[in-house]
């Protein structure tokens, strides 16, 4: 029983020194632009410094995204990271991740008007559509 655990132990630590995955090096509280150039490994560019929760890097990333669309740009899509995470913006809204090929985790969606905000809190016609974010709830 214990030399298959101790098999089954060393197969995932051997498959994780395999990895295919880029290993950077991240400062705390500082948010990166992870850019992909064509044919060469990822590569991490300095956001902002003293950036105290990814959720506030993201948005960060999603100022830099909108600020290119206006400029004539045409990329949808912007990756970031924060202290070992990584941040995926796009249409939908905004997802985190433990790798850059790995799975998401939905973290904020896109109101009606394109606004960002915690799924919970969009209320939604009889469609599904996003129609506006819920307000604060009434006292009794």
């Amino acid at each position: 029983m214990r030399a298959t655990a101790l098999v089954l132990v060393a197969g995932a630590a051997a498959l994780a020194a395999c990895s295919n995955e880029p290993k950077f090096e991240f400062t705390p509280e500082t948010c990166y632009y992870v850019t992909q150039p064509a044919g060469k490994p990822p590569e991490l560019q300095k956001l902002g410094e003293n950036v105290a929760q990814i959720e506030l890097c993201a948005a960060r990333l999603e100022e830099m995204r909108l600020r290119f669309l206006r400029m004539g740009g045409s990329n949808q899509e912007v990756t970031g990271a924060y202290q070992g995470r990584f941040i995926f913006i796009d249409r939908e809204g905004v997802k985190f991740g433990k790798s850059l090929n790995g799975s998401r985790f939905f973290a904020m969606a896109r109101t009606g008007d394109g606004r960002l905000a915690i799924p919970g809190a969009i209320t939604r016609d009889e469609t599904g559509r996003p129609i506006a974010v819920a307000g604060e709830p009434e006292a009794k």
